[in-house]
């Protein structure tokens, strides 16, 4: 059974291990070999702004996912997404418990009108669970990151509230 719940300071150690799989590293902006140093020091300096959530999967904290809300004036309805989860946790439904409920959160209690993450455009599992979660591609950003020697590219995705109409731009 997967238990979501919001990440505390002891689940550092934890959480190093889930970005420490190479998988998760490589499909993030994280870095090989993460200290669990690095990680209690990020789950102290939490803002307000942020909200990180752990899956924790029979009793084994085995992903996270975080929504950080822009804090310009004019950009207080977006948030960015991030998510990585241990690689042998796969395919799991880990992804979709945290993503639904960090979308659940956006919706129906942080006044979110758009959540935006951006994504390899070869990592094929992460593109099918956001589009699943009715994210849709925007752009493509060319060589986007450097990942393992190599620039890689990556896909803007975003998610428009879904009960929020859609007003069309029309030239002035």
């Amino acid at each position: 059974m997967i238990f979501i719940r919001r990440a505390e300071p002891n689940d550092a150690a934890q959480i190093q291990r889930v970005y420490a799989s190479s998988n998760t590293y490589a499909g993030t902006l994280q870095l090989p070999h993460p200290s669990v140093e690095m990680w209690q020091d990020r789950l102290k300096q939490t803002s307000p702004n942020d909200t990180l959530l752990v899956a924790v999967y029979d009793g084994v904290l085995v992903g996270t996912a975080g929504l950080h809300i822009e804090e310009g004036a004019r950009r207080r309805h977006v948030a960015a997404l991030g998510m990585g989860i241990a690689d042998s946790f796969t395919g799991r439904g880990i992804g979709t418990a945290l993503l639904a409920e960090l979308l659940s959160l956006a919706d129906n209690w942080l006044n979110l009108l758009r959540v935006e993450l951006t994504v390899y455009t070869d990592n094929a599992h992460a593109l099918h669970l956001y589009n699943k979660f009715g994210f849709e591609i925007e752009g493509t950003l060319r060589s986007y990151a450097l990942r393992n020697g190599a620039y890689v590219d990556a896909h803007a995705m975003a998610r428009l509230h879904p009960k929020q109409p859609r007003i069309p731009v029309t030239g002035r």
